[in-house]
């Protein structure tokens, strides 16, 4: 059943589809009654051969990932593995190896010090011994300058004595003539003298 709608165009207007024109239909099922309307992967007729199409995806997946991509895989995952471990070994043996430096380090340094303290000690010991050395050294020449100086003052010492009695005896004989007026005979500048 259909309606034709005119325009305000002047002539005559046709039942067919044109410009303008509206028409109104009625839906019926594109199937009969006795046909269901639903999904035909859902119906049982079709379930045997969805089945087959289904088992053999299964096994043409079950084989690509069987023989091709799990080795592939497996290899992937065993030189990850082989890879990590050759680091782990090798850092191993570089923490080793830094291990043993460090330690050949540390006898270094311990040695370096004690050959320090060995040579600031022979250091010390030699210049104490030359201190040691100049010291009696200059000791004995001030001993030897005492010594001479001592026999000087001797000497002078004694030659002073000589002369002090005869000064004495001098003095005397010159004391008493003053006081007295006469002269003292030898005898008598003698026995002062002993006085």
């Amino acid at each position: 059943m259909s309606t034709a709608v005119q325009d305000d165009v002047p002539g005559p207007v046709e039942a067919s589809a044109g410009v303008g024109a509206t028409y109104t239909t009625t839906t019926e099922p594109a199937h009969g009654p006795e046909e269901g309307g639903g999904l035909p992967q859902f119906e049982f007729q079709h379930w045997g051969g969805q089945i087959i199409y289904l088992l053999f995806l299964f096994a043409l997946l079950y084989l690509l990932i069987a023989k091709v991509f799990a080795p592939r895989m497996r290899r992937v995952f065993d030189e990850r593995s082989s890879t990590i471990s050759g680091a782990i070994e090798a850092a191993r043996q570089v923490q080793a190896e830094a291990a043993g430096q460090a330690e050949a380090a540390k006898a270094e340094v311990a040695e370096a010090r004690s050959a320090s303290r060995a040579t600031a000690a022979a250091a010390k010991a030699r210049v104490t011994d030359e201190a040691n050395r100049r010291a009696a050294a200059e000791e004995a020449v001030v001993n030897a300058r005492i010594a001479e100086a001592e026999a000087v003052i001797a000497k002078t010492r004694d030659a002073a004595m000589t002369n002090v009695s005869a000064i004495a005896s001098d003095t005397a004989a010159a004391v008493v003539e003053r006081l007295t007026g006469t002269r003292l005979t030898a005898a008598e500048a003698a026995s002062v003298k002993g006085a």
